[in-house]
C-alpha cells in the first residue's frame, strides 16, 4: 500500500461522486481510500468558482510511504490526587481542567455564571427586552465568550498542532462536524456551540472534575515568597496545590484585584473600532457575482489596510449573522457578532478596527490599571442611558464627515440610535478608521452601503500578565494565568491551546 497527496478541484454544487471521480482520475485506479486534508473555496474567477481539495490517498497503485500518525498529547498519572483550582469555563479553563483531571489531579472548576442552559435563558430574555444579567451574558457564563459567537476555529498561533488536535478531538466528540479538521476557515456557530458546551461539561465530569457555578473569584491569599495559599470567593475560601485563572478579558474587576495583589501586568497593543453591517446578498454579489451559490454558505471577507502607522482590518466576520450586545457590565456597551452554523441570516457583520498603542494614542505612559480605566470609560461612553440602543450611522456619512442619513434595517435586537461615531471614538482613531474604511469600499463593491454601529473593543485584551517560559505568573510558584484574560491568546483555539500548555507546565512541575 502506497500513499500520495493530490490537489484537486470540483465545481461548487458538486456532490461526493465528483470528488471520487477526480481522485480516480488522479490515481488511475478504482482501488483506493482517501482522507480530506484541506478544503477551501476558490472564488478568484467568478465565472468558475470551485472547491479546492488536498486529499491524502492510499492505494496499491501508489509508491509513496504512508505517513505516520501525528503525535498527540499524552497523559500520565502525575497529579497523584493533588488539588488544582481552575477559575473560568471558557476554552482555556475547560481544556486546562480536562487535561489536569485526566493526568490524575483533583480539579475544582469555578464559574461566575451558571450552566449554559441558564445562560441561554438569560440571554434570550435580554434579547427579547428583559433585564441584563451580570452573571449570564455574552461574556460570562459556562463556555466563555466564544459560546455565543460564530465559533471560528482559525488560529495564527504556531507550534500548537498537538494541542489543536486534542481540542478538535474533544469538540468532535461533543458534536462538532468532522469538517473542522480540514476546512480552511472552520467554524461551529452558536447553535452547535450551545449543545457542545453541555457535552463538554460531561467530559469534565467523566474526568472527575468538580464544577462549581454561580461563584465569583474575589482575591488571592499569599504566604511566603510568591506562593498562593488559597483564593477568596463569594462562597468561601479554596486552597490548592496550584491555581489556574482563565477569567477572560472582560472581567475587569478580577484583573484589578490581581493587580492590587501584586500580580504583574503590562499594557499591550490591541484594537478598537465598530461593527459594520450589510445585507448578506450585497456581500455575496461582491464576492461571487451572484446572490447565492449551490452548496455554499454565505460569503465572507477579510480586509486590511494601512493608514500611516496604524493598521486597520476587519475582525470576526459573521456571514449570515447577528450583531449582539456583548458588554460584560450593565453600565457599558460593546457590540460583537454571532451566527449559527448554517450562516443563513439576512445580514453580514464584521468588526472594523484600528490598532491601538495606548501610549501613542493618549500621549502618556499607561500602567495596566490605567489601561483598564481608560477602556472602561470608553465603553461607558457608548452606553445609551435610556436602554440598549447602540449609536450608529451610515458608512458614507462616516467617510464624508457628516451624520443624519436614514439608517438601514438591522439584525441588532435593541435598535439603533442615530449618532456621529466620530464624536464618540478616540479622536486619534477617527482618521485611520476613515482611511481604512475607504480602502475597504474600494476593494469590496457595495461596502459603502453598510451601517456602522457601536463600539468593538474585544478583539484582544489591553493588558498582558507577565509569565515565565513555563507559563508561571512571574513572581509566583503556583499561579498561572491562561487564555484571553492573560493577554497571551485570542480566539477559541489559541485560548484552548494556552490552557493546555499551562496544564502541561503544571504536570511538568509535579
Amino acid at each position: 500500500m502506497g500513499y500520495a497527496e493530490f490537489d484537486l478541484s470540483v465545481p461548487v454544487g458538486s456532490g461526493p461522486d465528483e470528488l471520487l471521480a477526480a481522485i480516480r482520475r488522479a490515481v488511475n485506479t478504482d482501488t483506493f481510500t482517501f482522507e480530506i486534508l484541506l478544503k477551501s473555496l476558490d472564488a478568484r474567477k467568478k465565472s468558475r468558482i470551485v472547491w479546492t481539495y488536498r486529499v491524502g490517498v492510499r492505494s496499491p497503485a501508489l509508491r509513496g510511504p504512508v505517513p505516520t500518525a501525528a503525535p498527540g498529547l499524552e497523559h500520565g498519572q502525575l497529579g497523584r490526587g493533588r488539588r488544582i483550582v481552575v477559575v473560568g469555563t471558557g476554552p482555556a479553563g475547560l481544556f486546562s481542567a480536562l487535561y489536569l483531571a485526566r493526568s490524575g489531579f483533583k480539579v475544582t472548576v469555578l464559574e461566575r455564571g451558571g450552566r449554559v442552559e441558564a445562560r441561554k435563558e438569560a440571554i434570550d430574555a435580554f434579547e427579547a427586552g428583559g433585564a441584563f444579567s451580570a452573571a449570564n451574558n455574552y461574556c460570562f457564563g459556562e463556555g466563555g465568550a466564544g459560546t455565543f459567537s460564530d465559533g471560528k476555529l482559525s488560529s495564527r498561533t504556531k507550534g500548537i498542532n498537538a494541542e489543536r488536535n486534542y481540542v478538535y478531538d474533544a469538540f468532535i466528540s461533543a458534536g462538532a462536524p468532522d469538517e473542522i479538521r480540514y476546512m480552511t476557515h472552520p467554524h461551529l456557530g452558536s447553535d452547535l456551540l450551545f449543545g457542545m458546551t453541555a457535552r463538554l461539561r460531561g467530559l469534565l465530569l467523566e474526568a472527575g472534575c468538580e464544577l462549581v457555578y454561580d461563584t465569583r473569584f474575589l482575591s488571592l491569599a499569599e504566604y511566603g515568597s510568591g506562593t498562593v495559599r488559597y483564593i477568596h470567593t463569594d462562597a468561601g475560601d479554596l486552597d490548592a496545590h496550584a491555581f489556574v485563572l482563565a477569567v477572560g478579558h472582560s472581567a475587569y474587576e478580577t484583573h484589578r484585584s490581581l493587580i492590587s495583589s501584586g500580580v504583574p501586568y503590562r499594557v499591550k497593543n490591541f484594537a478598537l473600532g465598530f461593527r459594520a453591517e450589510h445585507a448578506q446578498e450585497i456581500i455575496n454579489h461582491a464576492q461571487w457575482g451572484v446572490p447565492a451559490l449551490p452548496g455554499v454558505k454565505a460569503a465572507e471577507y477579510r480586509l486590511t489596510a494601512q493608514a500611516g502607522q496604524t493598521g486597520v482590518y476587519t475582525f470576526c466576520m459573521c456571514p449570515g449573522g447577528t450583531v449582539v450586545q456583548a458588554s460584560a457590565y450593565g453600565d457599558a456597551s460593546v457590540v460583537n457578532g454571532k451566527s449559527d452554523y448554517a450562516r443563513d441570516g439576512l445580514y453580514a457583520n464584521a468588526a472594523v478596527v484600528a490598532g491601538v498603542d495606548l501610549a501613542r494614542l493618549t500621549g502618556r505612559d499607561m500602567r495596566a490599571e490605567d489601561a483598564l480605566d481608560w477602556l472602561e470609560d470608553l465603553e461607558r461612553r457608548f452606553k445609551d442611558t435610556s436602554g440598549w440602543k447602540v449609536p450608529a450611522m451610515t458608512v458614507r456619512d462616516f467617510l464624508n464627515g457628516r451624520s443624519g442619513s436614514p439608517l438601514e434595517k438591522t439584525s441588532y435586537a435593541h435598535g439603533l440610535a442615530p449618532a456621529d461615531l466620530a464624536e464618540l471614538l478616540p479622536a486619534g482613531l477617527v482618521a485611520p478608521l476613515r482611511e481604512g474604511l475607504s480602502s475597504f469600499c474600494s476593494k469590496l463593491r457595495g461596502f459603502d452601503t453598510g451601517t456602522i454601529m457601536g463600539l468593538e473593543s474585544k478583539t484582544s485584551a489591553p493588558i498582558q500578565a507577565e509569565r515565565d517560559a513555563g507559563t508561571l505568573c512571574s513572581g509566583y510558584d503556583n499561579l498561572y494565568l491562561a487564555g484571553e484574560g492573560s493577554g497571551w491568546s485570542g480566539g477559541i483555539v489559541s485560548s484552548a491551546a494556552d490552557g493546555l500548555r499551562v496544564a502541561q507546565a503544571i504536570c511538568g512541575r509535579s
